[in-house]
C-alpha cells in the first residue's frame, strides 16, 4: 500500500549568497518559509522541483521538504528544516538577528 502523500515546499540555497530559500506559487524566490508555496499534490509537487531544478544559474541543491499550512503560511514538520530555516548557527546574524523570525 502506497503511503499518502503529504504536503511539500520545493526548498534549495541561493547559488550565490548560500542563503536557505523557498519557492514562492509567483515562480520567485523566498527566504521566509511561511511565503512559500505549500503542495498538496503529488504530481505538482514532482513538476515544481523539476521547475526549480531547471534554475542552476540561481540555485542549487533543490528538494521537497514536508511541511504544514499554519496560521501564517506553510511551517516545517521536521527538526532540520526547523533548524535550515534559522540560517547559520555559529553567531547571531542574518535572519537569527531579524526579530521575527
Amino acid at each position: 500500500m502506497a503511503r499518502a502523500f503529504t504536503p511539500k515546499v520545493v526548498t534549495a540555497n541561493a547559488l550565490l549568497e548560500g542563503d536557505v530559500i523557498y519557492l514562492a506559487a509567483d515562480d520567485s524566490w523566498t527566504r521566509t518559509l511561511s511565503d512559500a508555496e505549500l503542495l498538496t499534490d503529488e504530481a505538482d509537487a514532482q513538476i515544481r522541483l523539476l521547475h526549480a531544478e531547471q534554475q542552476s544559474e540561481r540555485i542549487v541543491g533543490a528538494y521537497l521538504a514536508d511541511a504544514i499550512a499554519g496560521p501564517n503560511g506553510p511551517e516545517p514538520t521536521h527538526f532540520r528544516e526547523a533548524f535550515r530555516r534559522t540560517g547559520p548557527s555559529n553567531y547571531f546574524h542574518g535572519k537569527q538577528a531579524e526579530t521575527h523570525v
